[in-house]
């Protein structure tokens, strides 16, 4: 189990304390709720959990199958509801990925992305679109 410790810091921010490792990460409202947009928002948080956990299990299969996958991003673009309750109810990921790597193996990293936890942890209703660019 893993304890993550958020305290409020005041005019919407908080700090938010990585028990393990005592990283920090620093959120703002948006600016679109009353914040500043001065860092991420935690829902900002959630699209950034959802594309580094994709991208981190690609890595643990690519590590283990000796695969190059340095230099590979992904770009998560958020929408939000515009109704109530706030929500996340879209995220479009898109990765960049080396050219290099053989069908084969490009498979199996899309498969390994496709069962991140992040994404399995999420609402059936947030629809989620994803797309693999092979430069």
């Amino acid at each position: 189990m893993v304890t993550i410790v958020s305290e409020y810091t005041g005019d919407l921010h908080t700090v938010c304390t990585h028990g393990p490792s005592n990283a920090t990460i620093e959120t703002d409202a948006p600016v679109d709720n009353e914040g500043r947009g001065e860092a991420f928002s935690p829902t900002d948080l959630l699209g950034t959990a959802m594309g580094s956990c994709m991208l981190t299990i690609m890595g643990i299969v690519a590590r283990r199958d000796g695969i190059a996958l340095e230099g590979a991003k992904v770009t998560v673009q958020k929408q939000m509801s515009q109704d109530l309750p706030r929500r996340i109810v879209r995220l479009d990921v898109v990765f960049e990925l080396p050219a290099g790597i053989d069908p084969g193996d490009r498979a199996k990293l899309q498969a390994a992305a496709e069962g991140c936890p992040v994404q399995a942890s999420l609402r059936a209703d947030l629809e989620v679109s994803t797309e693999y660019r092979w430069s």
